[in-house]
């Protein structure tokens, strides 16, 4: 990938290499958390409250959406200038629970990455042990609840600037990762520009699981 990219700019100082993994890193993280293990795990375990399930535990979405499905193409062009609206499926040990979608492109000097990851989980109170990352604040008008961070980072001059979006709408868990670059002017895209790209997908997510209603 990273081949590719170096080719497609041959001007661009090494800088664009050493940028470009941890932008991978950053991308992938919430996928290989929800990889790594059953939402059933200790961690998840200890984070739930106490007593009896509730009502609300049932399984509404039964299995996730197709992930790559889940943006129309004029979304996917206006937020990854270049990337192929089918997008990169993301693989998982468990199809039934988990499905992810990746698109990325440098469209001359401007790079996005955009990663959209569903889950289904037992009972929605087990969601509620993944939000909380990347600074959040409330998303309102998004799911039954919903947190959006922004991150500005800087590495050897290079800015880039990242958003994350986690949903929770009944016992399904959406997470929207967004990030951009400019290896032209070595400056992240504005805030403004990287959060509501976020949100906006994950709008578009929200919408999509009505295909994996029980």
């Amino acid at each position: 990938m990273t081949t590719e990219r170096t080719a497609a700019v041959p001007s661009l100082p090494l800088t664009l290499t050493a940028r470009l993994l941890p932008v991978a890193v950053l991308a992938i993280a919430g996928w290989a958390m929800s990889t790594s293990g059953d939402p059933g795990s200790a961690g998840a375990q200890a984070a739930k409250p106490p007593g009896p399930r509730p009502e609300t535990a049932a399984r509404r979405y039964a299995e996730p959406p197709d992930a790559c499905a889940a943006l129309a193409s004029p979304v996917v062009k206006a937020l990854v200038p270049g990337a192929a609206p089918a997008g990169k499926k993301l693989d998982t040990t468990d199809p039934t629970r988990r499905a992810g979608c990746s698109w990325h492109a440098l469209d001359g000097y401007d790079y996005r990455w955009l990663d959209v990851i569903f889950e289904t989980l037992d009972e929605p109170a087990a969601v509620r042990s993944y939000t909380g990352k990347k600074k959040p604040t409330p998303a309102p008008s998004l799911g039954d609840e919903a947190s959006v961070g922004t991150d500005l980072t800087q590495d050897d001059g290079q800015g880039t600037r990242e958003s994350v979006v986690v949903v929770r709408k009944a016992n399904a868990l959406i997470t929207i990762t967004y990030n951009g670059s400019d290896f032209a002017s070595r400056e992240a895209p504005s805030e403004k520009t990287i959060r509501e790209g976020a949100l906006k997908a994950a709008r578009e997510a929200v919408l999509s699981l009505a295909d994996a209603e029980s």
